[in-house]
């Protein structure tokens, strides 16, 4: 049987892009993604529902993001699931990030950026 792992989300940065590098200078840029999902209940009250999400780009694709969103951008991003585990503090932690492999910005572009698209 195959296995295929791919991500599309579309929501809006909860922080200003994070840009580090590891310790070979490889660039990586983090940010944390609201999805937002909206629907009427049996009342027809308005309901929703926010799923947050951190995700991470390594490599150069991470530049656009780092230079042209912020808190509240809204992209449309693709990638592949992970899984993160760790220890802190005697206590096993862990979360699932996508890895980002190509980020489309939506919210209008301001004069002098790019095309709007970061691409792997």
């Amino acid at each position: 049987m195959s296995n295929y792992n791919r991500v599309i989300l579309i929501g809006n940065l909860t922080r200003d892009p994070e840009l580090a590098y590891t310790l070979d200078q490889t660039p990586v840029v983090n940010f944390g993604l609201a999805v937002n999902r909206r629907w009427k209940d049996r009342n027809g009250q308005q309901c929703e529902d926010v799923c947050f999400v951190e995700c991470v780009s390594y490599g150069p694709r991470g530049y656009p993001v780092h230079k042209y969103c912020n808190k509240g951008s809204s992209v449309l991003v693709e990638g592949e699931l992970r899984y993160q585990s760790w220890e802190k503090d005697g206590k096993k932690k862990s979360r699932h990030i996508v890895q980002v492999r190509s980020v489309q910005f939506l919210t209008p572009k301001r004069e002098g950026d790019s095309n709007g698209q970061a691409d792997s």
